[in-house]
């Protein structure tokens, strides 16, 4: 796949503790990217956030239930995410999402490396 110049990057916030059939969900983001054959997906765990109820969430030690802060990121072609987005508005209880144009630079694989 090619991508290169104009793209879209899509933005999930969600918690830890968040679930699809009780599976972690941004572990099925994830593989429902994969499968809908979005360029990738990475998953980015927060130390400390809030949301929209403004209970803070923390990594620190006396906090008994951390349910940390995950956001999972996601570029490609608007086309793509567009195709994508009914799914995760199907999955989301909770969290918010974002959509934001974005310039890629740089988007390569090493055909000799092994999965």
């Amino acid at each position: 796949m090619q991508l290169f110049g104009e793209a879209e990057l899509l933005r999930v916030y969600i918690g830890e503790d968040d679930r699809h059939q009780g599976r972690p969900l941004a572990e099925a983001i994830v593989e429902q990217a994969r499968r809908q054959g979005l360029a990738g997906a990475t998953v980015l765990r927060g130390l400390m956030g809030f949301g929209a109820n403004s209970v803070v969430h923390t990594s620190k030690i006396l906090r008994l239930s951390a349910d940390l802060p995950l956001v999972v990121e996601i570029v490609d072609t608007l086309e793509k995410i567009q195709e994508f987005l009914p799914w995760l508005h199907g999955v989301i209880g909770e969290g918010l999402v974002t959509l934001e144009t974005v310039r890629v630079f740089a988007y390569r694989h090493n055909p000799d490396r092994k999965a």
